[in-house]
């Protein structure tokens, strides 16, 4: 045999019944990962095994990660893997790093069958922090539910993984890097990408950059913060906002990637980003944003620290989006929102008469939508945004969607907000979050609370708080068809729609690792009374909500971890 052809090994195993991907993909916490015998080769095996065979030889795959501790490492077995299991070319971010949305972006532009996406998202990093994978499909968007339960099914019987151990790559030199393996008739290629600059290409096709540029930096420029929170997205901030439109490098924070992200917990509200909030406080800023930890989540603040809901951050775009010229070349083919999300953008889709989907929670529903052609921007309540220029939320994306809205209505964040609310009436929301809660506690109370809501009995009910009424018009866990293609997805979150339009929903969340997340959110529609205190004006339906559900009972918690 020729001793300089990579040996090919099949390596037996063991299956684990708990890597079923959630909404983001399989998310533990790291010493999951290096304590469990072939843990990560399982799943990455389960993913590879999970594609035809046809498909994958010779195949295009993106792998880049957020930077968190052990992406380097993963990258090393998933190469190795990918060699062994007949992928012909990977690409890779320079370092192992890119965004979430630049990975959907480089999987559209080569044709990739798909990309591995290394993050846990805004959770936190570290050796003692989460660490996720996620697989996206060849339209650069999350693998939907077909796919997932496949893999899953896969590493639930799982006996053997192929791995080529002996090849090395060298993630810090941009360009080509060839393999010669053993039974294999063509070389396996490995490419070392720059993490930004596709992406920035795609983007300058998107924007007016000369528009946003004299905003920016020109002579009546805006002055601007921006925390990166330590994740891979600083790297997008210096090159594309600073070093190309002209942002003082001052102006931006935290903007190198760390593996445990500075120690803290790299998401965009006002709890996690209350530096970025404080900083903001004293006038010297007329626009902020905080970005979560790969990417694709934003928190958008005016003057002063004014705070902008995600719900309303959507609608404001759709108000006005023909202020970004893809749109004006492109015309816009429908509006989405998950959903929890409130219903800000329903009353924006109402008066355009533009057609206004109601998904699940997760990227993959509003994907689905785009690849047919009938929806150009959408949004989650989780300080999410998007439109279909890929497939994943794209927070620098909503930020320079927002920054062209500045540059072409000159008015603060704050008019510009309040115009929207004069105009459409207001939509108070928030959400609460019980985090770390006992995952058998937090099941048993949801599965109790859909069993009351779903009795006939519980509809006409009516729920008295100081001098409000609220009578329950309707009740049911939520259940999605979908449009395209008519799959089902039950379970998706338990309503309580009242009579004025108001609602609570209650969801567990898929992306805690050890424990579950309890959220509540809270959505009331006001027409005249548009600048109250949010948590004000929803306390009566808080209060409700806490009733029902006897959460602080069940759950032994006295009250939410983060209030958005």
């Amino acid at each position: 045999m020729d001793n300089s052809l990579l040996q090919v090994l099949t390596v037996p195993t063991a299956p684990y019944p708990d890597q079923r991907p959630g909404t983001s993909g399989l998310r533990k916490k790291v010493h999951v990962f290096q304590s469990r015998r072939n843990y990560l080769h399982n799943f990455i095996q389960s993913i590879f095994s999970s594609i035809d065979l046809r498909d994958r030889q010779g195949s295009t795959v993106v792998v880049g990660g957020d930077g968190r501790f052990f992406n380097r490492t993963a990258i090393e077995v998933i190469v190795q893997m990918a060699a062994a299991n007949g992928v012909g070319r990977m690409i890779i971010g320079h370092h192992g790093t890119m965004s979430t949305p630049a990975i959907s972006c480089v999987i559209r532009k080569y044709k990739a069958i798909g990309g591995i996406i290394l993050t846990a998202s805004h959770n936190p990093g570290g050796p003692d922090g989460d660490f996720g994978i996620k697989f996206n499909t060849a339209n650069g968007g999350p693998a939907k539910e077909a796919v997932t339960n496949k893999i899953f099914q896969i590493s639930r019987t799982i006996e053997e993984f192929a791995i080529c151990p002996g090849l090395h790559v060298d993630l810090t030199t941009l360009g080509k890097q060839m393999f010669d393996l053993e039974n294999k008739f063509k070389p396996f290629t490995v490419e070392i990408v720059d993490s930004v600059e596709s992406y920035a290409n795609l983007l300058r096709n998107i924007f007016d950059f000369a528009a946003l540029k004299d905003l920016l930096s020109g002579e009546e420029h805006i002055k601007i913060r921006i925390d990166a929170m330590h994740g891979v997205v600083g790297l997008y901030v210096r090159r594309i906002l600073c070093e190309e439109l002209g942002c003082p490098v001052t102006s931006a924070i935290n903007c190198v990637p760390l593996e445990d992200f500075g120690g803290q917990h790299p998401d965009p509200n006002l709890t996690y980003a209350a530096d970025l909030v404080d900083s903001m406080r004293d006038g010297q800023y007329d626009f902020g944003v905080a970005f979560d930890g790969d990417g694709d989540r934003n928190m958008i603040l005016g003057k002063r620290g004014f705070f902008v809901p995600p719900p309303d951050s959507v609608a404001v775009i759709a108000d006005n989006i023909f202020c970004i010229p893809y749109f004006q070349h492109t015309g816009v083919r429908g509006f989405a929102r998950s959903m929890p999300t409130s219903a800000a953008l329903d009353r924006v889709a109402k008066a355009t008469k533009i057609e206004l989907y109601e998904t699940p929670t997760g990227w993959k529903f509003f994907g689905n939508l785009m690849d047919a052609g009938r929806l150009s921007l959408c949004g989650e309540e989780s300080f999410g945004t998007g439109g279909d220029h890929i497939r994943e939320k794209d927070g620098l994306w909503a930020v320079l969607a927002w920054l062209s809205i500045l540059a072409t209505r000159k008015q603060s964040v704050e008019d510009i907000l309040k115009d929207h609310w004069l105009k459409y009436g207001r939509n108070y929301f928030t959400r609460y979050d019980y985090e770390n809660v006992d995952i058998d506690a937090a099941c048993e109370m949801m599965e109790d609370l859909e069993i009351m809501i779903v009795d006939k009995s519980f509809v006409k009910q009516r729920f008295a708080v100081e001098d409000k009424i609220y009578q329950v018009e309707k009740a049911d866990n939520f259940e999605y068809t979908d449009p395209v293609d008519s799959t089902i997805s039950r379970n998706q979150g338990l309503r309580i729609i009242f009579s004025d339009g108001s609602r609570i929903i209650y969801r567990l969340s898929g992306t805690g690792c050890d424990v579950a997340t309890v959220r509540i959110y809270i959505d009331s529609y006001e027409k005249e009374q548009i600048l109250k205190d949010a948590q004000v004006m929803l306390a009566p339906l808080a209060t409700i909500a806490l009733k029902i559900s006897q959460l602080h009972h069940r759950t032994g918690r006295s009250g939410p971890s983060v209030i958005t």
